[in-house]
């Protein structure tokens, strides 16, 4: 599917790092993009530079996502491209001893729940509401195709390290559910796939101590650097612009298979 003038696209987590870079992407196509984000402040400069629209969402909301979806399509008529970079981590051990006086401890259930509702969850949320909208539009080709949607899952659904049980297990369940919703979509003209990045310079990592930063890049095999926002950009819009692409979880992490901590 071509991305051109006035193509509907929505983005969440789209008011900063690979969201922002994504939206920033589609925007200089002619898309027509709507940032879903809780950063009312940064989601609606972006919005205003790209000439977009903010919807205050948050993922693990049904009536939040709704009314963002509603906002988006009132403002650029129905989306055919989603993308969702929105996503939470957290690093606990799921049972620990304390080093000062022995006291053990397990994962907050509360805690090991919340990531799960807005990584796994909140993606599926919007895919299902995204999708169910798609079906409703005309299909751009003679094959029937009517949109396309990206997920971003990381390297950590497939081997995460110590602390990250919550977190990988939201983002293998992302992985995991790709091709079964290509498989749903399939006969609708809705392409599903889904990017694991590495270690990628975000704004989150922009706050490291440089010898973090530098000893992160290192432990990459090649190229040994962060990988760059315009990269994962690079991939997604392959992604949405490739016809023939579907149902694919592909990593992007420079080689790195992730050590245990």
């Amino acid at each position: 599917m071509e991305v051109s003038a006035n193509t509907p696209a929505v983005v969440t987590g789209g008011a900063s790092g690979l969201g922002a870079a994504t939206a920033r992407a589609l925007a200089a196509k002619g898309a027509k993009v709507a940032i879903f984000d809780m950063n009312a402040e940064k989601g609606e400069a972006l919005a205003a530079e790209l000439g977009g629209v903010f919807c205050l969402v948050n993922v693990t909301s049904d009536a939040d996502v709704d009314a963002g979806f509603a906002k988006a399509r009132e403002a650029h008529g129905q989306e055919r491209i989603l993308v969702n970079c929105a996503g939470i981590g957290n690093a606990i051990k799921t049972a620990s001893r304390s080093k000062e006086d022995g006291s053990i401890k397990h994962f907050p259930l509360s805690a090991f729940d919340f990531v799960i509702q807005v990584n796994l969850i909140g993606t599926f949320r919007c895919i299902a509401k995204s999708a169910a909208g798609m079906m409703t539009l005309d299909p751009l080709d003679e094959f029937g195709e009517r949109g396309a949607i990206v997920n971003t899952a990381s390297v950590a659904g497939e081997d995460g390290q110590i602390g990250q049980a919550a977190y990988s297990a939201s983002k293998a369940g992302v992985i995991g559910m790709t091709l079964p919703i290509a498989r749903d979509l399939m006969n609708e003209g809705i392409r599903v796939n889904t990017i694991l990045p590495g270690i990628f310079d975000t704004p989150l990592l922009a706050a490291a101590p440089q010898n973090v930063r530098d000893a992160l890049a290192a432990s990459v095999p090649f190229p040994k650097r962060l990988g760059m926002p315009v990269e994962y950009v690079k991939l997604a819009m392959t992604m949405i612009e490739t016809g023939y692409f579907n149902g694919e979880d592909v990593r992007l992490d420079g080689a790195i298979r992730m050590a245990p901590r």
